[in-house]
């Protein structure tokens, strides 16, 4: 990281200096970060503005990073709730445009395959034009999206606009976190941010779920695509007035060999584990794609070892602690989206709740998520740092995910649901908020956008191969426990559970495996500041 800091060390130094005598734009940008987060060491160019009688932009006053953080949690959550969301839809969009059950998956790998794939360059292009740009684009991308979704006349124009909705939320998710990381540069202020945060992130599949069922309904399946224009509206809006239009000085250059090895490579991936729900696992649709996947990541990481402007610079994963976060965010969100989906099965097929009994069902895990969150970002990581929070996480998410295997046909939602939904609530609170923080801790402004592409990365393709794994082995277990029995209701009930308890104990397996990987690479102690995150830390653009 050392070429990359001095260079930002030596531009901050001379912004400053010009500052002075510069036109008003040069003592914000010395001075305050265009969201309104002073600088450290910038306090003499700032005062040196004041005394000539200059002032800041008043979009970027400093009380303004709070409203700043309401406006990227509104547009973290719709990116995040609109993979469940559309779940809880399916059924009546299926009646409603006639397509077949064979298809209806696409609908769902349509969305993950662009949003997944794309993320990486998402995040570069951030760091290239300017991060408003970027996000006022993504915002505007996906509310048109979701309008052309919401009124397909068919099923080809819904995959179409479910596509759409992947690629602007690709350039959108990594924007929103990258704002966010060069928004709070403050460590105390920093902590209750990404708790925030990280609670969004969190709970944005349980939010999809409640309000999927609210809006199909007591209204239609189509409402849960029109809903992000709601969303999209309030998130333009307010960052048009609150952030400062701009691109970084120090801008990378597009790394275009890496950027079709990585997406070429992510798309394989997540299009093959896709594949295995449909086709069996020998199949050259499933494993084909996936080792055509391996293959081009392994030459992407190959490319940018010797890449002049790598798309992924290796200083970004290879610190410790990022390293840590990006993996427990893969983990982590394996197990938990199949969670999502099993768990909604279980509640409607087998208790047979309705969609808006079933999100609410999910209320408490969501409030308890938070409350661990924020805690644990304000009081706990601050003092003794990741290394015991986030693993503890992963241990009651594990406990948690055993304790659902209990579930039966008699099960009770308060007495048997509810307290493993809570543990794994707690556990997942103290995971999301603590591997965010410190996966873009430190990281250079130049890099800022790539590495929130890669939490966002992790997470969405550790979704994608968990749901589509969970649901393999889901179905095998069923199709195994059905053999030489009569199908009767009560048999197809035991076939059904036995499929969510294999999907619950494989799920346990991942988060154990979260505890032992967290474990080994979090650093011992409270967080050490980055090289960057001295006080010439240099400009901070947006």
């Amino acid at each position: 990281m050392g070429r990359h800091t001095k260079d930002a060390v030596e531009e901050g130094r001379a912004e400053r200096i010009a500052a002075a005598s510069a036109p008003e734009e040069s003592a914000a940008a010395a001075g305050a970060s265009s969201d309104g987060q002073p600088l450290r060491g910038g306090g003499a160019a700032t005062a040196a503005a004041a005394a000539a009688g200059r002032t800041a932009h008043p979009g970027a006053a400093h009380e303004h990073r709070w409203l700043v953080l309401a406006v990227i949690g509104v547009a973290q959550l719709m990116v995040v709730l609109d993979a469940t969301i559309v779940n809880i839809a399916l059924p009546s969009a299926q009646s409603d445009l006639g397509f077949s059950d064979g298809n209806r998956q696409w609908i769902v790998t349509a969305y993950a395959l662009a949003f997944g794939s794309l993320l990486l360059l998402g995040g570069r292009i951030a760091d290239l034009v300017g991060r408003k740009a970027v996000f006022l684009t993504g915002l505007i991308g996906f509310a048109v999206a979701s309008a052309i979704g919401g009124a397909a006349p068919s099923f080809t124009v819904l995959v179409i606009a479910r596509a759409l909705q992947g690629v602007f939320g690709a350039l959108l998710a990594p924007a929103a976190l990258s704002l966010l990381t060069t928004t709070f540069t403050d460590p105390r202020e920093r902590a209750k941010a990404f708790g925030i945060y990280g609670a969004i992130a969190g709970t944005g599949g349980a939010v999809g779920l409640l309000l999927g069922g609210l809006l199909t309904e007591y209204l239609n399946w189509r409402w849960c695509l029109y809903v992000n224009l709601i969303f999209a509206a309030i998130a333009f809006l307010g960052a048009l007035r609150l952030l400062h239009p701009g691109a970084p000085a120090d801008r990378p250059k597009l790394d275009i060999p890496g950027t079709v090895l990585v997406s070429a490579g992510l798309f394989c991936i997540v299009y093959g584990f896709s594949n295995a729900e449909k086709h069996s696992w020998s199949s050259v649709q499933t494993w084909g794609f996936l080792a055509a996947g391996g293959v081009l990541l392994i030459a992407f990481v190959r490319w940018q070892l010797r890449a002049e402007h790598p798309l992924l610079p290796l200083r970004v994963v290879l610190d410790r602690d990022r390293g840590a976060s990006f993996l427990g965010m893969f983990i982590s969100g394996a197990g938990m989206f199949g969670v999502f989906l099993f768990l909604t099965y279980y509640l409607q097929q087998i208790l047979r709740y309705s969609p808006v009994k079933t999100g609410l069902a999910f209320i408490p895990m969501v409030v308890i998520m938070i409350a661990t969150s924020v805690i644990a970002q304000n009081n706990f990581v601050p003092k003794m740092g990741a290394k015991p929070i986030v693993p503890l996480g992963m241990g009651l998410g594990a406990a948690g995910l055993v304790w659902m295997t209990a579930l039966d046909v008699d099960s009770t939602y308060a007495a048997h649901v509810l307290p493993p939904l809570l543990v794994l609530g707690a556990g997942m609170g103290l995971i999301f908020a603590p591997a965010m923080n410190l996966a873009t801790a430190g990281v250079a402004a130049h890099d800022a956008g790539v590495a929130s592409a890669m939490v966002n990365t992790s997470q969405q393709v550790g979704g994608s191969v968990g749901t589509s794994l969970l649901n393999t082995l889901a179905t095998s277990a069923a199709s195994s426990y059905l053999v030489g029995k009569q199908p009767t209701p009560q048999v197809l009930a035991k076939a059904q559970l036995q499929s969510y308890a294999t999907a619950y104990w494989w799920s346990a397996g991942f988060f154990a495996l979260g505890l032992l990987v967290t474990v080994i690479l979090y650093r011992k102690g409270p967080p050490h500041p980055h090289p960057t995150e001295g006080g010439d830390a240099g400009p901070i653009h947006m």
